[in-house]
């Protein structure tokens, strides 16, 4: 794949190359996600029709559309109406570009079995579920809605690896109905706490979210999970309420709590459960 040098070492220059158009690919997929959030909250046709000015709604040219570069080049702002563009934009293209960049670095070996054909398949399992969580992450920011499709993908993504671990003998048929109770217990718990706030605590998004978040992370991953996302979510919403930016009755999106949570389970979880149970 890449030139060697006489050592056999992989030559730096094709090593840039690669990793360059990894994360080239990558912010291209990133203004997909863009196109996905937008017209998915915005209940139209994310497969169909060509990118518009979501302010003039003038039809965006394809070299005023080209990921990362045209932002800068338009200094932020439309082309036609001169209005200014949303950094998000941008910054998703960014985030997912090193998501790409990160994933070939570290979590492809991060996040591998080395039982086939888990040695290609679990890497992308992990990508594909990377991607969706910046889907979830970032319409919930921005719009306050985690969308159907995202949850969906992850359901599907969730419940097909756990299938294939459960049916390939690498997962223990008890760890495999754990963890579908996990997914279910967490998805009635967010249930019920969503009505038992009057459907103001939480959103209906957040509940839905909850089952993948349960398959993803497994058993007793997901209590973990949900922890983290209620401390680290009370903890920057009381900031929001001493620094004045909020008030007390103020909705703050939960979703992104729930990534962060989930992520940091996957990382750190099992570091963070020994550090617990040592306190014990």
């Amino acid at each position: 794949m890449f030139l060697t040098n006489g050592s056999g070492k992989v030559c730096s220059m094709g090593m840039f190359i690669f990793v360059l158009l990894l994360f080239v690919f990558g912010i291209v997929i990133g203004s997909f996600l863009n196109v996905l959030i937008y017209r998915t909250v915005h209940e139209e046709s994310w497969v169909f029709g060509r990118s518009k000015c979501p302010k003039c709604k003038k039809q965006i040219a394809w070299y005023d559309n080209i990921p990362l570069v045209s932002f800068f080049v338009l200094r932020g702002k439309c082309r036609h109406c001169k209005k200014q563009i949303s950094w998000s934009y941008p910054f998703i293209e960014l985030i997912t570009g090193l998501l790409f960049v990160w994933w070939f670095f570290i979590g492809f070996t991060f996040f591998r079995l080395s039982s086939q054909p888990f040695t290609v398949l679990q890497p992308g399992f992990w990508l594909s579920v990377g991607v969706l969580l910046i889907v979830v992450f970032f319409s919930d920011v921005i719009y306050g809605i985690i969308p159907d499709i995202a949850v969906v993908g992850l359901t599907f993504l969730g419940l097909l690896y756990r299938l294939l671990l459960f049916y390939s003998g690498i997962m223990y048929p008890l760890d495999f109905w754990r963890t579908l109770g996990g997914a279910l217990a967490a998805f009635l718990f967010l249930l019920a706490l969503w009505y038992g706030t009057k459907k103001r605590g939480i959103g209906l998004g957040d509940v839905k979210f909850a089952f993948p978040m349960g398959l993803i992370t497994g058993w007793p991953g997901i209590v973990l999970a949900l922890f983290l996302a209620f401390t680290v979510g009370a903890v920057v919403a009381l900031g929001t309420v001493v620094t004045g930016q909020k008030k007390l009755s103020s909705r703050i999106a939960f979703g992104p709590f729930l990534v962060v949570g989930l992520i940091a389970t996957l990382v750190w979880g099992q570091e963070i459960l020994q550090w617990y149970f040592s306190l014990l």
